[in-house]
């Protein structure tokens, strides 16, 4: 049947047609760069780019943009509490997610456009709403007049009407309506402000996704992703004032990525319920954390808690096994190894791989049939039946590689069992935050000759 991704908008599974033959143009709401990147910004990165490698796997040509909103309320106010520009915030943060990216072997984007790059398309893009009556000037600001659109709401399904019976203005606002939303925000004093025709300010915070989408894709393109948080009002309004300005569908397809719950409650900035990435790398492989996140279908919330992690940690390690007894790694030398063209437990692992992955991207179901295809190879390598192991292996290698997996070469260095036994002891005591017992065990392991390092990836061994 080919790909059918799920588009929010229509609320089905729909074939995919690419706007030009040949290419793919994507783009993914990205950070808002406050703080560290926590695990919901790693699942949503994971999503689109997910979906990336599996279109560049079909062989399109993709254009992948994620974008960073680098100043806003938020940011301003951290900059303020820690006595700093709202730059250097925004920068440390943005190079913050570019190591996580690097660090999950989640692949760069085309382009990473920042609000404050692009503000010449923004101001360009709000006069063009100005011009068609979309929008009007109040008091140094810009607004959206909603009740201009008569398809506001379709993407989130919500009545105009009652959104209105809810909302208010809040003071030193112009609004005309409750509803009407901010595309240009007049400066206060002590603010980062740009000139404008509307006098000295900053973008609000839809108007750049519109802008900056529009440069480097056009104003009509393939896909447009982010969390389901941002149905509404982030997507919803992107879309209103984008279709205003041109006349013409923004995005073909809206995909929207599951939220991430902690113990069953969604993860949540107000609550300070987060999981930085950066805090769980130090103590999870994150190879383990990409793996983990791909088993839940991208549209599904999922839960994210420390034991679940190490369930995976046991589970993934049971998929690297059949490539760890080949030697995989050496044996593709770092290259993507053939098809098996149908043949045996391989042509059907990867028969059934992409069908899953056409069934809008659906990870959990395709890593599933990974599993079957390791078992598959250990029972042929078991059986001495060498040719049929290594076939499978090179199927399950490469496979895994399209969702971004075994990107790790295992350890080169052997250890001895009751040296390991001792590292995972010492392991579960740091764990435990037993840290006499860690530094005991870590005494017990120099007395044999072995010094343990820790770092992000784990404890790392060496011979003394």
């Amino acid at each position: 049947m080919g790909l059918r991704i799920y588009d929010t908008m229509s609320r089905q599974k729909r074939p995919f047609v690419p706007v030009t033959p040949g290419r793919v143009a994507m783009y993914v709401c990205g950070m808002t760069v406050q703080d560290r990147p926590h695990v919901g910004h790693i699942r949503a990165a994971l999503s689109g780019e997910v979906m990336r490698r599996y279109l560049m796997h079909l062989g399109f040509e993709v254009v992948y943009v994620y974008n960073f909103t680098d100043v806003d309320d938020r940011i301003i106010e951290k900059a303020n509490r820690e006595g700093l520009p709202y730059t250097q915030v925004s920068e440390r943060n943005i190079q913050a997610y570019l190591a996580q990216v690097e660090r999950h072997n989640i692949l760069p984007a085309t382009h990473y456009p920042r609000a404050t790059e692009h503000i010449g398309e923004i101001l360009e893009l709000i006069r063009k709403l100005i011009d068609k009556s979309y929008a009007y000037a109040a008091g140094g600001d810009v607004y959206f007049e909603v009740r201009k659109k008569a398809d506001y709401g379709k993407l989130s399904g919500r009545d105009v009407d009652d959104l209105r019976a809810g909302a208010r203005i809040e003071v030193g606002e112009h609004k005309r309506d409750p509803l009407d939303f901010a595309l240009w925000k007049g400066a206060k004093p002590g603010e980062p402000a740009w000139e404008s025709p509307w006098g000295p300010g900053r973008p609000g915070w839809h108007i750049e996704c519109s802008a900056m989408s529009m440069k480097y894709l056009g104003e009509h393109f393939d896909i447009h992703g982010g969390g389901q948080d941002l149905i509404f009002p982030h997507h919803e309004n992107e879309i209103a004032q984008s279709e205003a300005a041109t006349g013409q569908p923004f995005a073909n397809f809206w995909v929207e990525n599951g939220l991430v719950n902690l113990g069953g409650e969604k993860m949540s900035k107000s609550t300070g319920k987060l999981f930085f990435i950066d805090d769980i790398a130090r103590e999870t492989d994150p190879e383990v954390v990409r793996y983990y996140l791909l088993s839940t279908h991208y549209r599904s919330p999922i839960d994210f808690t420390h034991e679940r992690l190490e369930e995976a940690a046991i589970a993934y390690q049971r998929l690297r096994a059949p490539l760890e007894r080949v030697g995989a790694w050496d044996a593709t030398d770092g290259s993507s190894p053939a098809s098996s063209g149908g043949a045996g437990a391989a042509g059907e692992a990867e028969r059934l791989f992409a069908e899953a992955m056409d069934d809008d991207f659906n990870s959990a179901k395709a890593i599933g049939h990974l599993f079957d295809l390791a078992r598959d190879v250990n029972r042929a390598l078991d059986e001495g039946i060498e040719s049929e192991g290594r076939d499978g292996a090179r199927a399950l290698m490469r496979l895994g590689g399209v969702l971004g997996l075994f990107w790790k070469k295992p350890a080169a260095q052997s250890w001895e069992p009751e040296v390991l036994e001792l590292v995972e002891r010492r392991e579960s005591a740091r764990k435990a935050r037993d840290w006499k017992e860690a530094d005991t065990l870590r005494a017990r392991l120099l007395e044999m000759g072995v010094q343990v390092e820790d770092g992000p990836d784990g404890p790392k061994l060496k011979r003394r």
